[in-house]
């Protein structure tokens, strides 16, 4: 894959009302992204139009520009772990002003809907996951090529100079925060982290085992790390992740391809007789099974991350409830996404958890393909994709 062809350069910016700028519109599943001049409308009420700085590639923009989760939808405009600068607010927006740095958000929080004020979710009934294309409030695009319609993804479209989300889609953060590291906690770090503190409660002294070890693998391995587990067992297919699993706190290296027992065996003799808790981080439900058999009885606990390519349905014996284990779903690490996303960038502030090391490549915009040819190939972490410098 080529970088992605420009058909128009100019940049024209009208305060208050269309923007022209540049973003990477994929016209078909998995297809290059082709650099478009688009028009970004005006934020409507409860939406604010933000200015991207830096966007990081997650595979789940992969997984969904290949169309292999959920039906296709093209033209779009994907990326949606990103930071960036508010350019204008729309009406009834009181928290945020011009200026503002923030993060982007893929699930928002209303905070009045039953699941935000339960305290016991994050999965908010009015700005939950977006899957039609469209913003929430009023179902429709706000980008524009040639007066087509272009879908948005999972209502942030950041593969944009310019993008509008509904603020609660957003959160401001201190303006010390580099926008370049930071917007990997808009998804993928947070949802590592978050999956060991908050979904799992990983204690100390406990044993872990993570099935997959990118991003968000990692973070799940930093997050048992700093809670204090024994043992914390990666397992990946590539034996390259094996010194970067260790600087994230992996004590136990298992390559698949290597062993002459299942995988489950290996961990149950590790751990004497399985995990307490296993992390499925791949987005494949087969391996949710055997991360199920690598628990150990009793109460040993499988929590499932990834976002499943193919066969999204989960088959399991029920000997391995009926035992005592538990399987739990987690989107985002259970993080109320305003609330407690200010919290991780003061931790990383703090240096008390890792960002930058999981940068293994910057790019700039144009260069947006090679970042899906780097992802694909399981030859990157994460890439972080940086917007020209806009007056």
């Amino acid at each position: 894959m080529s970088s992605a062809t420009t058909r128009s350069s100019s940049f024209v910016k009208n305060p208050g009302g269309v923007i022209k700028c540049k973003a990477a519109v994929a016209w078909g599943a998995g297809e290059p992204m082709v650099m478009e001049e688009v028009e970004v409308s005006p934020p409507q009420p409860s939406e604010i139009r933000i200015k991207v700085v830096s966007t990081s590639l997650c595979r789940s923009d992969v997984t969904a520009w290949l169309s292999q989760a959920q039906p296709p939808l093209f033209p779009r405009i994907f990326g949606h772990e990103a930071s960036g600068i508010v350019e204008s607010v729309g009406l009834e927006v009181t928290e945020f002003v011009e200026g503002d740095h923030v993060l982007t958000l893929f699930i928002g929080e209303c905070m009045s809907c039953r699941q935000c004020i339960s305290g016991r979710s994050n999965i908010c009934q009015q700005l939950g996951l977006e899957r039609k294309g469209v913003m929430h409030s009023d179902q429709k695009t706000r980008f524009f090529v040639n007066e087509k319609p272009v879908y948005h993804y999972c209502a942030v479209s950041s593969f944009s100079e310019y993008t509008v989300v509904h603020s609660g889609c957003a959160v401001k953060i201190s303006k010390v925060a580099p926008l370049e590291k930071v917007c990997l906690l808009s998804c993928g770090t947070a949802a590592g982290l978050g999956a060991a503190w908050n979904v799992a409660d990983v204690s100390k002294g406990s044993t872990v085992a993570i099935f997959g070890l990118g991003t968000v693998g990692l973070s799940v391995a930093q997050g048992a790390k700093i809670r204090g587990a024994s043992r914390i067992i990666g397992v990946d297919t590539n034996p390259e992740k094996n010194d970067k699993a260790k600087a994230f706190g992996v004590t136990d290296f298992i390559n698949p391809n290597d062993i002459d027992e299942t995988v489950q065996q290996v961990i149950k003799r590790l751990t004497d007789g399985g995990a307490d808790y296993c992390f499925e981080c791949i987005g494949d439900t087969e391996m949710i099974n055997t991360a199920l058999h690598s628990c150990c009885d009793g109460w040993g606990m499988t929590v499932t991350l990834g976002v499943p390519k193919t066969k999204p349905d989960i088959t399991s014996h029920y000997g391995l409830f009926l035992t005592g284990r538990t399987l739990k779903g987690s989107l985002f690490g259970g993080w109320k996404p305003k609330s407690d996303v200010p919290s991780l960038i003061d931790k990383y502030l703090k240096e008390e958890i890792k960002i930058d090391e999981l940068i293994t490549h910057n790019l700039p915009f144009t260069d947006i393909n090679k970042a899906f040819d780097l992802m694909v190939a399981g030859n990157c972490l994460r890439c972080v994709i940086h917007m020209p410098n806009q007056s």
